[in-house]
């Protein structure tokens, strides 16, 4: 049985035939330089795979208690690294796993020090134009997490509520103190909140963590009214929390943002593998399991999610 091996790094003058020739070589000489690395080729001489994770990002991409990569997108990307054994015709393959931080996962990619990344990223415009992602691995939203005491007006306002108490013809909105709100710094989640506060009409200041653990004490310790992250993440980061009866995490869900993989930016044949092995497993009784795990048993949404984003054959 084949195994995949795992670590825990005025001069003469030209004729028009001549500048023609000069002009096609310089071209191609652009493109040479300007060429994505080939992914499957330099795993094919080197015999090995690197693969970037979050460590912060449980239940999606983190670190175990053993220091090990553990989570939803780990164990895709194991799926993706047995497929990457199978394509190059290798008998082993080493595969590097290297934490990275949130401020420096694209750059690691682009860099070439990981060949993909095995994270909780969406794929924005504006991120595609400097790298590539696979077809969505997730169907992520922003979620919201609250003490249980919290001001019933402050909850409605966050939930959406359209029907308010008047209170001396005032909304709950209207009627709050000035509210404190804390985010991921660095995160797509900062910008939106930053944005979102008009739409809410609270008189709010926003104020980044370092972490999603840190964001929920933060609601714990009363230093933050409100801390928005992934909702999956925040269900999650409750759950292990000692004091998680004292938490509400809100059922609204204020964006829908499907996340996937990072890769390097044209290179083709890299993303079909990871797009193939991804479409075949979405149809698999495997993925069923590997979903549950994480996540609990997938709702007619998900598993519809999941039956879209597969690509055909």
């Amino acid at each position: 049985m084949q195994h995949i091996r795992t670590q825990r790094s005025h001069g003469p003058r030209l004729s028009l035939g001549g500048l023609a020739c000069a002009l096609l070589g310089l071209v191609c000489l652009v493109q040479a330089t300007s060429a994505p690395a080939a992914t499957l080729e330099k795993v094919r001489e080197t015999g090995k795979l690197t693969l970037g994770y979050r460590v912060d990002a449980r239940p999606l991409s983190y670190q175990d208690e053993s220091g090990k990569p553990a989570g939803y997108s780990i164990a895709l990307c194991e799926k993706i690294a047995e497929a990457v054994k199978t394509e190059v015709g290798l008998a082993t393959l080493t595969v590097d796993w290297v934490p990275v931080s949130g401020e420096e996962r694209f750059k690691a990619v682009q860099e070439g020090r990981v060949d993909l990344l095995c994270g909780t990223d969406d794929a924005t415009l504006a991120r595609r134009k400097e790298i590539g992602f696979s077809i969505p691995i997730y169907l992520a939203g922003m979620g919201a997490v609250v003490r249980e005491d919290a001001p019933r007006g402050l909850k409605n306002v966050l939930e959406g509520r359209k029907r308010f108490i008047l209170i001396w013809r005032a909304t709950p909105a209207e009627i709050l103190e000035k509210q404190t709100f804390s985010v991921v710094a660095g995160s797509r989640g900062e910008q939106w909140l930053t944005e979102r506060l008009k739409t809410f009409q609270i008189d709010a200041t926003v104020v980044p963590v370092e972490s999603y653990d840190a964001g929920v004490q933060a609601v714990l310790d009363r230093k933050a009214d409100a801390f928005f992250a992934e909702r999956s993440i925040l269900l999650d980061a409750v759950a292990r929390n000692p004091s998680s009866g004292a938490l509400d995490v809100l059922d609204r869900r204020f964006t829908y943002a499907p996340l996937a993989m990072a890769l390097p930016r044209g290179d083709e044949d890299f993303r079909l593998l990871v797009d193939r092995t991804l479409s075949r497993l979405y149809g698999s009784t495997d993925f069923a399991s590997i979903y549950g795990q994480w996540f609990g048993e997938p709702d007619e949404e998900t598993r519809r999610f999941f039956q879209i984003t597969a690509l055909p054959e």
